[in-house]
């Protein structure tokens, strides 16, 4: 009875871990420390199935590691070939109607009970030697290995090891692995849902690119890496109207104009990509943004100068109103996301109201430059007069 407490209280404390987890790291590193201490193990290990790899790459090592084994692995993977139980157990044996079970390995070679078909304690002996030779290797004495399944398919795998010298897994502890298994599981689903709830979240449906919710968080953060280091972090902000989608909407419908839209904002992602870790979003309507944290403010411009050109030939619109605003320039201090986004809205509309099919950008006209000069100015916000005032000029 005091057993079965333990393992109670220790699949409630890894069903918690999981969900505590912040990213896929910590859920994995959650599951594997849950079920090694669950079981009494030395070191775990979760590793997913690549069938398009045909490999088992681990994820996590957890526990007493080898020399050669690093916590959340590169490129830690094993061919399946060497392990076909994983395909025998999850596919030959379980289409047979039963549940997937797990199974046990000792250094020493297939249990003798599992030659006599106990299917919970070992993988058939033509097929064991791998783990063996594994277990043996890095001087481990026994393991038990349990298949996760994941929206009724092969995900992957949990590995529990125990040291030479304490007592090996039995099958109470194969059964309990695959309860193990079961939450760990349900604990990958729910995060799995979590991440594309974030990603939906944060996502433009139509082309997507980052939303402008998306864009307000990343740029709270740049601004604070800015202002603690404001010699050293670079950030800046293109953002681009995309002329001509009310006429296409207009005389073409909709749905043409939905496809100009999505063909402009892949033009975008792939000029974002010449910025590293640059994020392309689409702010709403037809205006669209990139925003950048490291590369020189000339290397900006650059960029955005090339998505005037490619946006410029796109056969559906009628070019690219383009403003920037860097950091790097002189366009005074900046303590707030709301002021680079204010210089960079009035740099676009400056452009679309010039026709320019080049980038106009914020401090580069000298002390008294008008973009600065309007974006400072109080008063109502820029989409309700400083376009009208540009225009006006």
């Amino acid at each position: 009875m005091a057993e079965e407490e333990d393992r109670l209280r220790a699949v409630v404390a890894l069903a918690q871990a999981m969900a505590a987890a912040h990213s896929p790291r910590e859920s994995w590193l959650a599951a594997a420390q849950g079920a090694r201490r669950a079981l009494g193990g030395s070191f775990a290990a979760l590793s997913v199935w690549e069938r398009h790899r045909g490999r088992l790459r681990v994820l996590v090592n957890a526990g007493e590691r080898a020399p050669d084994e690093e916590e959340f692995p590169e490129d830690e993977a094993y061919p399946v070939h060497q392990f076909p139980e994983i395909t025998e157990f999850l596919h030959e044996r379980w289409a047979g109607g039963g549940e997937p079970d797990a199974w046990v390995e000792t250094a020493q070679g297939p249990r003798e009970d599992a030659r006599a078909g106990h299917c919970h304690l070992g993988a058939p002996p033509s097929v064991s030697w791998g783990r063996v030779a594994a277990l043996r290797r890095r001087g481990r004495g026994s393991c038990v290995v349990a298949p996760i399944v994941l929206h009724g398919r092969a995900w992957g795998e949990l590995y529990v090891a125990r040291p030479p010298g304490v007592p090996v897994f039995d099958r109470n502890d194969a059964d309990f692995a695959t309860v193990l298994v079961s939450v760990i599981a349900a604990g990958i689903a729910q995060f799995e849902r979590l991440e594309e709830a974030r990603r939906l979240a944060y996502t433009d449906s139509l082309t997507g690119l980052a939303n402008r919710r998306a864009v307000d968080a990343r740029m709270d953060e740049a601004i604070e890496r800015h202002r603690a280091d404001p010699e050293g972090v670079v950030v800046s902000l293109v953002v681009c109207d995309l002329n001509g989608l009310k006429r296409v909407n207009d005389t073409r419908g909709h749905a043409v104009g939905d496809r100009l839209l999505e063909r402009f904002g892949s033009v975008l992602s792939l000029c974002g990509a010449m910025l590293p870790g640059a994020l392309a979003a689409r702010l709403g309507g037809d205006e669209f943004c990139l925003l950048s944290t490291g590369p020189s403010a000339d290397e900006v411009v650059r960029v955005a100068d090339e998505l005037c050109v490619r946006g410029g030939e796109l056969e559906l619109g009628e070019g690219v109103a383009c403003g920037v605003a860097s950091t790097g320039d002189p366009i005074g201090p900046v303590r707030s996301a709301r002021r680079l986004f204010r210089l960079a809205d009035a740099a676009q509309y400056r452009a679309k109201a010039a026709r320019s099919q080049k980038p106009v950008v914020a401090g580069r006209e000298g002390p008294d430059d008008p973009v600065v000069r309007l974006a400072d100015e109080p008063g109502p916000a820029l989409r309700q007069g400083e376009r009208r005032r540009f225009r006006g000029r």
